[in-house]
This record gives structure tokens, sequence and C-alpha cells, in this order.
């Protein structure tokens, strides 16, 4: 199951199974660059600086590993887990520069689910051109149903 239209899924905790993903593509632009370093504060040179960037290793100006990361909570607790469900955890891995104008496809698959502790944990990868560019593992926890007075 893939869900790729940004749009809030409701499913209970029984419901959600191994192997459910959520996909999102976005291509970076240089706006993107700029309002997430006016928003986080991250204004290193190597994002936001053409000359700066061109003389680094990475040859031009690199994209905020944490703004491409930012696609996996709501792909997971949007498209998966639903509203009201709290993202908990997530591990990062950086493997490859992502550069202003690449097409980045986020995705998340659920890996386990812990109905007792109320807890889905997924993996989680973003691509360019199909080369792996951040992988990592999350967590979220899913609260129960709230009772609807009658």
């Amino acid at each position: 199951m893939t869900n790729d239209k940004n749009e809030f899924r409701s499913l209970t905790i029984d419901e959600i199974q191994i192997g459910m993903r959520a996909t999102h593509s976005h291509t970076v632009t240089d706006a993107d660059v700029k309002s997430f370093a006016a928003l986080t504060g991250d204004n290193n040179p190597l994002h936001l600086n053409d000359e700066f960037a061109k003389s680094s290793k990475f040859g031009a100006r690199i994209v905020h590993g944490m703004f491409l990361a930012s696609f996996f909570p709501s792909l997971m607790c949007n498209q998966i887990t639903g509203p009201g469900s709290v993202y908990v955890s997530q591990t990062l891995r950086f493997k490859k520069p992502v550069y202003v104008g690449d097409t980045v496809v986020a995705e998340v698959i659920v890996s386990s689910v812990n109905i007792a502790k109320r807890r889905v944990f997924f993996n989680a990868a973003c691509s360019v051109n199909e080369s792996v560019v951040i992988e990592g593992e999350g967590e979220a926890f899913i609260p129960k149903p709230r009772r609807t007075s009658e």
C-alpha cells in the first residue's frame, strides 16, 4: 500500500501492517533552501553562498540535510499513522549531497508494530535519481482513539 497524495489517513494501530509505505517527491528550489536557513538560523555558506560552495569539495551549494529529513514525520504521521500520532525518534545517515534543483523522493516503510506499546517503527530514505542520499530509522507513537460523546 502506497499513499503519495499528502492526505491524512486515519488507521488504528491494529490496521497498520509491516510493509506499508508512503512517498513524497519534491524538487528543491533556491527559495526552499533560503527559507529553511531563515527559519532555523543555519546560515552555513555551503548552503547559501555560491562562491564559497564552489570552492568546497561539493563544487556547488548543497541542501540542508535536515530539510530533507523533515519529510519523514509528515509521511509517517500524516499518511500512515494518522492525526494525533507523535513522531518520537529518528536516526539519520547522510550519504551523499543534494543540490538545488535535485528532485528528492522521500519514503518511509513500516518495519514493525508494537501494539501493546502503541509504537510503529519504520525505515526511511531519501533518494535522488534512485541513489540513496539519506537513510535511517524512526518511531511514532499512536495514542488511543478519543472517545466521542453520543
